[in-house]
């Protein structure tokens, strides 16, 4: 498959301090079993690691070894995770849940699995959540607490052992400020600092002196002035007035802290410990956060106590390395604290939990990471490219041909840097090859270069960078299906490579293997190559086209192939070109945007799947900032950052969280703050303020960068690739 082309010179690179950086804004996190998310600051909500189930959110049952966006999902205020599901709490008090729902555990009257989250019935004004094993409650105005799930062991505290596929009230709850679950049992602080507990109680984890089973609360015996409170699968913990950390329940692992594996049915104090402030409980470990640092003690058979050891430890130790830690959070066998909005995690790894980019095990703490810093981007024909503010190119994606940069053949489902290249200013990719202008106006290309179009004289394909012959002063550059093309200071275009429809502009259909004018043509303030076809935009607004016009992607109003530049019929008031496989669109200076040419996906955007051999307005979009064309898609960004795209959608390129084919455009989801925008061939990269980037499409490859393969039919993070763990695959 033949694929496109970039938005050229969306931005410029200016210098910055900093290019590599952790999931960062983060202002609270939620560890499941094998799974992990972070609340942002923005309301945003971000999971990885274990998806059999969909728990995280993305739509997919995909292992995600990096942070990807929950879908659909705004204005968040907390976040809860425990076995295989997840719950948010929404501004206003209602809660959505995702994941497994076998036993109704995502609250939406059904036992129907979730990819994506689903609002829980009836529930409104809730202020607190905790999820257990396969049950999940919530605090409501007032201080009653409900709940909802599988009630074996009572733990949903109606009184009943009856399932609930929707909230039920627990018995006699009244007043309580905090709650967490467990494995089958629930706890909850009361007014005054008392703490109940219900469900399952065979080892103590209830508090009350027994191992009775309870359907209903009863209160943990001498426990007052409670402030917090954690559960873990068998044991409970919470802090009490002063700081002090009390623990109660199974202690096979020494998970209660006190120094000794002898279980307790009522709190005994944790050895040591004093002001913490915040507790977390996974299977059988414990951590709190003390004067900021953070301390653990119980199981550490795969590192969940981060004090780089395996070691069980029955009393607190410090984790390594980790300062002013905020907020901590525990899943089975892994743990991650909250440093400065940005998350560290350690312990196990083999499902991605730690969101690394890897699957090893980690005994100190790591940090999430992703894609910062980006001041351009851009899409290929199966990978993409980001500018990184200091001239620092980063590609990933298809690399059969060398396209990444990094001077291997191997596959990057992450980023990875191109090798020898620095101070760039712009960066386009074409199908199989990629090029940049450095600072200076020199161009060096890599990639597939079977008719020369690398520029370098040669048809050698190149793993790294190499020089195109003879050009200088260049200030844009756009790579088609098998040619290049750059502009030059004072408004002259040069093109190379494949040349059969005369899509190098001069006159001929020869081959060139190193830059050659475009005869005729002056003034040119922008370009955009298709396919075998090539557009320039001129000063003044008017539009020229060349080569290919079997579709009329030329807009002259006929089909005849033209080896030299011909207006666009009707057209003025350009400000910016972008050209597909068999069809063009132009940007007016209005925010209308105009496209011609082939249209049987819908492509053009009329509403119609008619060619068009002159150009016609894209139906009901106005305010366009910028736009771009994929193989048979095309995008705009639309005023105040939000996004619209229209045509062929097979691969979820349009981004609407479908793979129905759009003949007018259609909303990004869940996608705003955009500035710039790329579409390869079947996929479409977004960069938002703030220098981060989102892609969706198809990723057979890895183009999106999320870190997996396979289809993404809505925008994902792009997250970097740290260099420590191989996440390539090494083509033929």
């Amino acid at each position: 498959m033949v694929a496109l082309l970039l938005v050229a010179g969306a931005c410029s690179a200016g210098a910055r301090a900093q290019t590599l950086e952790p999931l960062s804004d983060v202002r609270q996190m939620a560890a499941g079993d094998s799974h992990t998310c972070a609340l942002l600051n923005s309301g945003e909500v971000y999971c990885w690691g274990l998806n059999e189930y969909g728990q995280l959110g993305d739509g997919t049952t995909s292992q995600r070894l990096t942070p990807v966006a929950v879908s659909g999902l705004s204005g968040v205020t907390a976040i809860t995770a425990s076995g295989v599901h997840t719950c948010a709490l929404v501004a206003g008090g209602s809660v959505h849940c995702w994941g497994r729902n076998t036993f109704g555990q995502l609250g939406d009257n059904s036992t129907t699995d979730r990819m994506m989250p689903v609002a829980v019935s009836g529930l409104t004004g809730a202020f607190a959540i905790a999820a257990g094993e396969f049950h999940t409650c919530a605090l409501v105005t007032g201080g009653a607490v409900y709940c909802w799930g599988r009630n074996r062991k009572g733990q949903l505290g109606d009184g009943s052992t009856m399932n609930r596929l929707m909230p039920v009230v627990v018995s006699d709850s009244s007043g309580a400020t905090a709650i967490a679950g467990g494995r089958e049992h629930t706890c909850a602080v009361v007014a005054g600092g008392a703490v109940n507990c219900w469900g399952d109680n065979w080892s103590g984890q209830l508090g009350d002196n027994s191992s009775t089973r309870r359907f209903s609360p009863v209160a943990v015996s001498g426990l007052i002035g409670a402030t917090a409170i954690a559960a873990g699968e068998y044991h409970t913990c919470a802090i009490a007035e002063g700081g002090a950390t009390w623990c109660w329940g199974y202690n096979g692992y020494g998970q209660l802290g006190n120094n000794s594996t002898t279980g307790s049915q009522v709190p005994v104090a944790v050895s040591g410990q004093v002001t913490a402030t915040t507790i977390t409980a996974g299977q059988d470990h414990t951590c709190a956060v003390v004067a900021g640092t953070v301390h653990c003690w119980g199981d550490n058979g795969l590192g969940e106590l981060g004090d780089n050891s395996i070691t069980q430890r029955l009393a607190p130790v410090a984790v390594s390395g980790q300062i002013e830690v905020t907020d901590i959070t525990a899943g089975r066998d892994h743990t991650c604290g909250l440093v400065a909005g940005t998350v560290h995690c350690w312990g196990d790894n083999r499902w991605g939990q730690l969101g690394d980019s890897g699957t090893m095990r980690r005994l100190t703490p790591v940090a999430v990471m992703s894609l910062v810093d980006v001041a351009m981007i851009a899409a290929g024909g199966a990978n993409s490219c980001a500018l990184q503010g200091i001239g620092v190119v980063r590609c990933w994606g298809y690399n059969g041909s060398g396209q990444v940069g990094d001077g291997t053949r191997t596959w990057r489902l992450a980023p990875v840097a191109v090798m020898g290249l620095s101070d760039v200013a712009v960066i386009v990719a074409g199908t199989g090859h990629s090029c940049a202008v450095l600072n200076g106006g020199a161009v060096s290309c890599w990639g597939y270069n079977g008719v020369g179009q690398l520029g370098d004289g040669s048809t050698t394909q190149r793993l790294t960078p190499v020089d195109v012959s003879g050009l200088t002063g260049a200030t844009a550059i756009a790579a088609g299906g098998s040619h290049t093309c750059a502009l030059v200071a004072g408004g002259s275009v040069y093109c190379w490579g494949g040349n059969d429809l005369g899509q190098l502009g001069d006159n001929s259909t020869t081959q060139r293997l190193a830059p050659v004018a475009v005869s005729g043509l002056t003034g040119a303030t922008a370009i955009a190559p298709g396919d075998r076809h090539t557009c320039a935009l001129v000063a003044g607004g008017s539009v020229y086209c060349w080569g290919n016009n079997q579709y009329g992607q030329l807009g002259d109003n006929s089909t005849t192939h033209r080896l030299t530049p011909v207006a666009v019929s009707g057209l003025s008031g350009a400000k910016s070109i972008t050209a597909g496989l068999e069809h063009t669109c132009a940007l007016m200076n209005s925010g209308a945007v105009y496209c011609w040419g082939g249209n049987s996906l819908g492509q053009l955007g009329d509403s119609t799947t008619e060619w068009r051999l002159t150009p016609v307005a894209v139906s009901g979009l106005v305010g366009a900032t910028s736009i771009t064309a994929g193989q048979f898609h095309t995008c705009a960004v639309v005023a105040g950052g939000a996004v619209h795209c229209w045509g062929y959608n097979g691969y979820g390129q349009v981004g609407d969280n479908s793979t129905t084919d759009r003949l007018t455009p259609a909303a990004v989801s869940g996608l705003s703050g955009v500035t710039a925008i790329a579409a390869g061939t079947q996929h479409t990269c977004a960069l938002l303020s703030g220098g981060k980037v989102r892609c969706w499409g198809w990723n057979g490859y890895g183009q999106l960068g999320d870190g997996t393969a396979g289809i993404r039919p809505f925008p994902a993070p792009v997250l970097i690739d740290v260099g420590l763990f191989g996440n390539g695959f090494e083509t033929p």
